[in-house]
């Protein structure tokens, strides 16, 4: 954890949720009203087709929505996308920029999700930026570089303080059940933290830095401690209300 910064704990559903989720969206609600997160902001990322719905069961909440994706331009002729002034006009505060499924499946570059980041704080969204290595890049060596480029094509210049959210997401973590040790964790969070003041001079002590990568109630409270850790992007476990909570539980 970093001093003096509230941690945030967003749950990023990914293709995952019918209507029939939505009741995992209202135990979140009720379970953060009830105290369940201590100091820690919470946000809820589903799929487009929940957002209002999500949005309502929110509304009055202290749960924050967010969107897992958008557009770089406002509007215009972009079949299926959407912009983030649509994801703002949902109740969006957030949205997910750069995840690595999204750079792998989607061939997003740095300079597309730039872009992207920028389309968010156009429409008054926060952008959490993912950034992270491969196995191959890592075994080669090549993390601390990899991240580093990442930062700096995809974070905008002249960015507000407090609207940029860095996930350091290592992509051979995911849903693989494998996590760096805690010393891996504390290297790549604190360098991400000294770019972060390069990219965003006077915004370094002040950046949230959120760990990423198969992030469980079992190992949440050794990773979520961590100097320079502060939150989580949650993937499968934030489908589960009772997990998610849990993750989110570290906090109290």
């Amino acid at each position: 954890m970093t001093h003096g910064l509230r941690p945030l704990v967003a749950g990023n559903w990914k293709m995952n949720g019918l209507r029939k989720s939505l009741a995992e969206a209202a135990s979140i609600c009720e379970a953060v009203a009830a105290g369940g997160a201590g100091k820690a902001e919470v946000v809820v990322c589903p799929p487009a087709t929940l957002l209002m719905a999500v949005a309502q069961i929110c509304d009055r909440s202290p749960v924050g929505l967010g969107g897992q994706d958008c557009h770089a331009e406002a509007s215009g002729a972009f079949t299926g996308d959407i912009s983030a002034e649509m994801l703002k006009d949902a109740g969006a505060r957030y949205v997910i920029l750069g995840h690595s499924e999204r750079r792998a499946g989607h061939h997003e570059t740095d300079k597309i999700v730039r872009a992207k980041a920028k389309g968010a704080l156009r429409a008054g969204l926060a952008a959490i930026i993912c950034v992270g290595e491969t196995r191959a890049e890592r075994e080669a060596g090549d993390a601390f570089s990899i991240v580093g480029v990442q930062l700096a094509g995809s974070i905008p210049e002249n960015a507000p303080p407090g609207c940029i959210v860095v996930a350091y997401e290592p992509v051979w973590a995911i849903g693989t059940g494998l996590t760096p040790t805690p010393q891996d964790i504390t290297k790549m969070h604190g360098f991400i933290r000294d770019r972060g003041n390069e990219h965003l001079p006077g915004q370094g002590a002040g950046l949230r830095i959120l760990y990423g990568g198969s992030v469980r109630p079992a190992n949440a409270a050794e990773l979520l401690l961590i100097e320079d850790v502060d939150g989580a992007l949650v993937g499968g476990a934030s489908l589960s209300s009772a997990e998610f909570m849990a993750i989110a539980g570290v906090y109290r």
